[in-house]
């Protein structure tokens, strides 16, 4: 197996009137926690999206988990997990039946996904708190069960794009913490942005 995640050889990006990402050449090894570091409206976002093949570059490549942004959009984002700016937490529904609902999507078989449902909370701190509605839930809880979703299917690759933004410092820490937790326990490269120096050197390979 290739040990390269993410390769992405002068990845650009141009808007009407604006250059997102410019001549952008990375490597992301399997297995890595690997931080994006850099202000607001850097291009974090738009470098996450080119990667997931939502957007195509101006010019330049990116290769992920061994596939073309540009051809293969479909098959990285079945092997990848994604939280990006919204949640997509449905707070009318509990942390239990959020989880259900995206197990099926991902086509998990009913054993599968109620086994994985527990394992992810339970390593998240939230099974107690499974049957409360999400709505009901603080900030802070609501972003780790955003995580959990994100990891549900087993995906080889995670990208969360400032996962800690708005949670206040304990929070952030008690997040920062699991995601340190689930990078070492579920054999997972996770492609991780923030302007947080103090985040990116507590948590980043």
């Amino acid at each position: 197996m290739n040990d390269i995640a993410i390769q992405a050889e002068d990845l650009t990006r141009d808007f009407e009137t604006v250059r997102a990402v410019e001549n952008l050449n990375i490597e992301v090894q399997r297995g890595d926690v690997f931080g994006f570091l850099g202000p607001n409206g850097a291009g974090k976002t738009t470098t996450i999206r080119l990667m997931l093949g939502l957007l195509k570059p101006t010019y330049g490549k990116v290769n992920v988990l061994g596939f073309d942004t540009q051809t293969q959009a479909d098959e990285i984002r079945n092997l990848t997990g994604a939280l990006l700016e919204h949640t997509s937490i449905y707070e009318r529904l509990t942390a239990q039946e959020n989880l259900e609902f995206y197990g099926r999507i991902w086509h998990l078989s009913h054993d599968k996904r109620n086994n994985r449902i527990k394992e992810l909370l339970i390593n998240l701190g939230l099974w107690e708190r499974r049957n409360e509605k999400a709505g009901t839930w603080s900030h802070g809880m609501k972003k780790k069960l955003a995580v959990a979703r994100a990891l549900l299917h087993h995906p080889s690759l995670v990208f969360m794009d400032e996962p800690t933004a708005g949670l206040d410092p304990i929070a952030a820490a008690a997040l920062r913490e699991d995601l340190a937790n689930l990078a070492d326990s579920e054999d997972v490269t996770i492609f991780l942005t923030t302007h947080n120096l103090t985040e990116a050197e507590k948590l980043y390979d």
